[in-house]
């Protein structure tokens, strides 16, 4: 369990640590001289039945409220230290604000310097504390007086911190490692350490981490959890890591020590914002200072769906912060004024991807209450409820950091259909059907002299956000029961049928021989209407009219090619796919013969109707031969 101590500045809270543990936590020589605490301290005490105990002893001093925060977030119990002969002070009162925005809801107050005190001060100290208290997250906390320079009530406070570490036990340890960097320093023969407290997951020697926002790759050399030398750390405990190859210099109190699949960093989230009790309203594009983790950046707050948040309420807002920093959903932060000075509010992180557009839409709004709740099955479900192209699950498991584990629970719990890592509702996903028919029929009465379709463009008629592979799984249900019928590469209504006429029928047999004779470089319009003696605009309607029926293809300009052709060359355009990871000119030519002009219209016409993509001189694969009908 990891305890952090509260309280103004001169209450004895450093004193009470070493009380607690035997560890001095002023390590500064300007802490020691002027006998105030001014960064974080550290200290660990062994509990009876193992493990331990780790207390993070803040700075009581207004000024030094932003390492305070550094050393708040994470910690699993606060000890509110109150001196009886003072009573709550300014401090007490920012620093209690603050563990309730944190999130923090255990707690004990220790009373201290009571043997300078009598007992009429010592009761008129305990009615301000229950006052101070009231309403609040630790209103109904054990107080303990104790005089911490004697030992007098240190046990009674030590006895109720091993028992309350008892019935909390371990954190689980789900999802992927995060660790927020509060101390950074050097030590000869080791090098670059890092501390602070892990949020979440489990990290074991050997495992890749990485460096966030730098985005850079660490080799751990060696771990300490709770001072003690160990070979993997959990979410809960205090964790150094000695790290290989990095500079001090490199990095700042602030950043992360994650899982590399949770490098994300953001300039902009939405959140839940609490503006505190006396305390002006929270006005849309405030600037304030951003507490999170053991970051103090430089933000913007924009408030969605109100005006303002007055104070003692909650609303909606999106932060956006001058630099990136390393933020998940579920991540709790402190606001404070532009110039540092008082504590404002605070909230939880929601989305670390927010829309840039109808941001405060009521369908965003009820997003963002969907998103609150602690059960990710409820965001997920109005998630895929709300948008029709389906929602991106590796990214919806980024932002509240799911494991695979828990992710393929919550799909199957809600019954999505999943394509790749893109999920969809079973209500969702009919109705992605029933536009992909409705779209069919209506290009069909648009377009009667039409033999369909292409797969493309029905995509695009369906919903142009839909990805190809969705689509193709989409398609594959009509397909495979009949209700949609592939005519070479034409998708068309079972029932839709065009034919050419007579004459045009009779002009076409005479006209195929000239294309099939050389396939992969068949005659022009204009040679065919020369060696068959036909008017050359007769015979560019007639290929257009065959073109619709699918039984030839536009490749270039008036160049024609069978569709026998086009699927044998799909085929051979996928074989060099397969061999080479791509197509280009120079080995296609090589392998139809003929030169390389054509060579490069046949593979732009493969790009025009997406059967293959261009990346810059080469073209890799996106559709299957399949869709040529051979």
């Amino acid at each position: 369990m990891i305890i952090g101590t509260a309280g103004h500045i001169d209450h004895g809270k450093t004193t009470l640590v070493k009380a607690l543990t035997g560890v001095d936590c002023d390590r500064l020589k300007e802490e020691k001289a002027r006998g105030i605490t001014v960064d974080l301290g550290y200290a660990y005490t062994a509990l009876p039945g193992g493990g331990s105990l780790g207390f993070i002893d803040v700075p009581g001093h207004e000024k030094l409220i932003h390492n305070m925060l550094a050393g708040a977030t994470g910690i699993d119990f606060a000890l509110l230290v109150i001196a009886a002969d003072d009573g709550p002070m300014p401090q007490t009162r920012e620093h209690l604000e603050i563990i309730e925005l944190l999130g923090i809801r255990q707690g004990a107050v220790a009373l201290t310097k009571v043997d300078l005190v009598g007992p009429e001060r010592l009761a008129r100290a305990a009615t301000e504390i229950a006052d101070l208290l009231a309403g609040s997250a630790l209103a109904d906390v054990p107080v303990f007086p104790l005089a911490a320079s004697s030992g007098l009530g240190v046990a009674e406070l030590r006895r109720h911190l091993e028992q309350t570490a008892a019935r909390l036990g371990e954190h689980q340890p789900r999802g992927g490692f995060r660790l927020a960097i509060d101390r950074v320093f050097t030590l000869a023969g080791i090098g670059t350490v890092v501390t602070g407290t892990a949020f979440s997951g489990t990290f074991r020697l050997g495992e890749q981490l990485l460096l966030s926002p730098p985005g850079k790759a660490l080799r751990v050399r060696s771990l300490r959890v709770q001072e003690q030398p160990a070979e993997a750390g959990n979410a809960g405990q205090r964790i150094a890591l000695a790290l290989s190859a990095i500079e001090k210099s490199e990095v700042e109190r602030g950043m992360w020590v994650l899982a590399p699949a949770l490098h994300a960093p953001c300039r902009r989230f939405d959140c839940r914002i609490r503006v505190l009790s006396g305390h002006p309203p929270l006005r849309h594009w405030t600037p304030v200072h951003l507490h999170l983790g053991a970051e103090d950046v430089v933000a913007r707050v924009a408030l969605l769906g109100a005006d303002e948040i007055l104070p003692g309420s909650e609303g909606w807002g999106q932060i956006t912060v001058d630099r990136e920093i390393g933020v998940l959903a579920g991540d709790r932060f402190v606001l404070r004024d532009a110039a540092a000075r008082q504590t404002i509010g605070g909230g939880c992180v929601l989305d670390i991807f927010p829309p840039s557009r109808k941001k405060r839409s009521p369908e965003r709004l009820a997003m963002l209450a969907a998103l609150a709740d602690a059960d990710p099955a409820r965001a997920l479900a109005l998630a895929v409820e709300q948008q029709p192209a389906g929602i991106d699950l590796t990214a919806y498991a980024l932002n509240r950091n799911l494991d695979a584990v828990t992710l393929s629970a919550l799909a199957a719990g809600l019954k999505l259909k999943l394509v790749g890592t893109t999920a969809f509702s079973p209500l969702g996903w009919r109705a992605l059907e029933n536009r992909l028919l409705a779209a069919l029929a209506g290009e069909h009465q648009r377009a009667p002299e039409m033999p369909g379709v292409e797969p493309d463009r029905l995509r695009r008629l369906t919903l142009p956000t839909l990805s190809r592979p969705a689509f193709d799984q989409l398609l594959r249900g009509p397909l495979g029961d009949q209700r949609i019928v592939q005519t070479h590469a034409w998708l068309h209504l079972p029932q839709h049928r065009i034919q050419l006429a007579g004459a045009d029928r009779g002009l076409w047999q005479s006209l195929q021989p000239l294309l099939a004779a050389e396939p992969y470089n068949p005659p022009r319009v204009r040679d065919i209407a020369r060696a068959t003696a036909n008017n050359e605009e007769n015979v560019r309607q007639l290929l257009r009219r065959v073109a619709r029926l699918g039984e030839a293809y536009p490749v270039a300009h008036d160049h024609y090619f069978t569709a026998a052709a086009v699927a044998e060359l799909a085929h051979r355009v996928a074989g060099l796919c397969g061999r080479d990871g791509c197509a280009r000119a120079a080995t296609l030519r090589d392998e139809i013969g003929g030169g390389r002009k054509v060579a490069i219209q046949i593979l732009e016409f493969f790009d025009r109707i997406g059967y293959t993509r261009r990346v810059r001189d080469s073209h890799v694969l996106r559709g299957s031969p399949e869709q040529f009908g051979s």
